[in-house]
């Protein structure tokens, strides 16, 4: 929905406020000390960051104060993100009787403290989701909407975070993105071969994975993929798709992130990845098994999703976190996919991406997210989001091994859901896979591919049992797994036995 659709519907808004009097609030009863009258610098903005994470675990916007969530509207082109509604659980447009009331309302009181025009004011309002991005430069502004009951949450909307943080390190900018295009040659040990010439992973032999193709290979089952895309030049997950053993499936590649400095800009740069790790991901959730002699994936008969929804795993920013979100809503409203996988990811929750992830827990959808791998900016932190939601499944890495340790890069925590065998002990090696060049292979690993991998694992049990919620699948692979009944207070349920879930 632009900003001319919803012109008409808020042009009787312009000059007045309709709120109700125990929610308005009148600009002469808004006094801003003098000491929080100019904005913290960036440098201070994620020093109290840090701070909140360091000493509470986590930090959410909703309990920073009118100062820094001003400050950092204003160091992020003073872009605000509101999520509105009669209640916290109040997301979804079509479920809401009073939506564009309360839209139409909170808009008035912007442009009443701004004293700017709607065009001025408006960049975008969800098609699905009770949320919109609106341009902010007045602290007092950002007070009168936060004393209305019916603002769930006000974000600043384009504060990058990790881009500040690698600027004061003097660290390159792609520093700890995932990216990277590298080919490896692939030790013999690290893989099997199966018929008609692919090869097998190993770690899928540390799951049970290849016994249980013998009852589901997940046909049938659609896995949406959120990342930075597929290659253009992995005729794997092109042409060679469709192929082998893989016949009678499809992959579709969409894209949702926008390459621009500029909120206002809507033209996405196309499905491509341009970072791989997105390709990484879709190899091992589903490449094909055929007679390339290249790595095949956990669900080789599967369907495929993909969306470019962001530039690197790390989603700092309007337009990465905006290209996550909507790919959430795309996948939601995609009754074909079951089961949506991400392995990106931020170390404080982003409001519009936590709702497009419940408008698709609320579709019936299977949601995977990795718990995190470090960088040099996250090792301070737990699971990440939105690993930690609870409408998420929480994943991430060990080393194989009959005592249960990390991998090196990967987070851990109660809120760890599944643990999937990924780096080796003595070689340090991780998962083989399709690299970004067609005819290559290459070793991911962390908690990205962890989840992808849990992803490949949920859709062969789905194609096992074609009628069965996703609350079912995930029960059969809770009792499946090394830990169950009980739970790891670092590892969750721990592996998941692959040919278990699938009996």
């Amino acid at each position: 929905m632009t900003k001319k659709l919803l012109k008409l519907s808020v042009i009787s808004f312009l000059l007045i406020v309709s709120c109700t009097k125990e929610d308005a609030v009148q600009e002469s009863n808004i006094i801003i000390d003098a000491s929080q009258k100019e904005p913290l610098t960036a440098k201070e903005i994620n020093a109290k960051i840090d701070e909140a994470i360091a000493t509470k675990g986590s930090f959410n916007w909703n309990e920073a104060s009118n100062h820094l969530l001003w400050s950092a509207a204003v160091r992020g082109e003073n872009v605000i993100t509101i999520g509105f509604g009669n209640s916290n659980k109040d997301i979804e447009r079509a479920k809401s009787y009073s939506n564009a009331d309360i839209q139409n309302d909170l808009l008035g009181l912007i442009m009443k403290y701004e004293g700017a025009s709607l065009e001025k004011t408006l960049i975008s309002a969800d098609e699905y989701l009770n949320l919109i991005d609106v341009i902010i430069s007045k602290q007092e502004t950002i007070i009168a909407l936060r004393n209305s009951k019916f603002i769930r949450y006000i974000e600043p909307g384009d504060y990058k975070y990790f881009e500040i943080k690698n600027a004061e390190s003097r660290s390159d900018s792609s520093s700890g993105s995932g990216c990277g295009f590298d080919t490896s040659i692939l030790s013999s040990v690290d893989y099997t071969t199966i018929t008609p010439n692919a090869k097998a992973p190993w770690t899928f032999y540390q799951h049970n994975i290849p016994n249980a193709w013998n009852y589901s290979t997940g046909r049938g089952i659609t896995i949406g993929i959120i990342d930075t895309g597929v290659s253009p030049n992995q005729t794997l997950l092109g042409s060679s798709f469709n192929d082998g053993f893989s016949t009678g499936r499809t992959i579709q590649k969409y894209g949702t992130y926008v390459d621009s400095i500029w909120p206002w800009s809507t033209t996405t740069d196309g499905s491509s990845d341009q970072c791989g790790h997105g390709t990484s991901m879709s190899s091992v959730a589903a490449a094909p098994r055929n007679d390339n002699g290249m790595p095949v994936g956990v669900a080789y008969n599967a369907n495929l999703v993909t969306y470019r929804a962001a530039l690197n795993v790390v989603l700092d920013g309007y337009h990465e976190q905006n290209g996550v979100k909507n790919a959430f809503t795309a996948l939601a409203n995609n009754a074909n996919v079951k089961i949506i996988s991400m392995s990106m990811g931020h170390i404080f929750s982003v409001g519009k991406i936590e709702d497009g992830i419940k408008y698709a827990y609320s579709k019936g959808k299977l949601i995977f997210c990795a718990g995190g791998t470090s960088t040099s900016f996250t090792n301070f932190v737990g699971v990440i989001f939105p690993a930690w939601m609870a409408e998420t499944v929480a994943v991430t890495g060990v080393k194989e091994g009959s005592v249960y340790q990390k991998c090196d890069v990967c987070h851990t925590g109660g809120k760890i859901d599944f643990t999937v065998v990924m780096e080796r002990t003595v070689s340090g090696n991780t998962v083989p896979v399709g690299s970004y060049y067609d005819n290559q292979s290459d070793y991911v690993g962390g908690s990205s591919v962890a989840t992808a991998t849990t992803a490949g694992i949920a859709a062969l049990v789905w194609s096992k049992n074609p009628t069965w919620t996703k609350d079912q699948v995930l029960t059969k692979m809770k009792q499946s797994a090394s830990f169950y009944p009980n739970k790891n207070a670092d590892f969750g349920y721990g592996n998941i036995n692959a040919l278990l879930a699938v009996q």
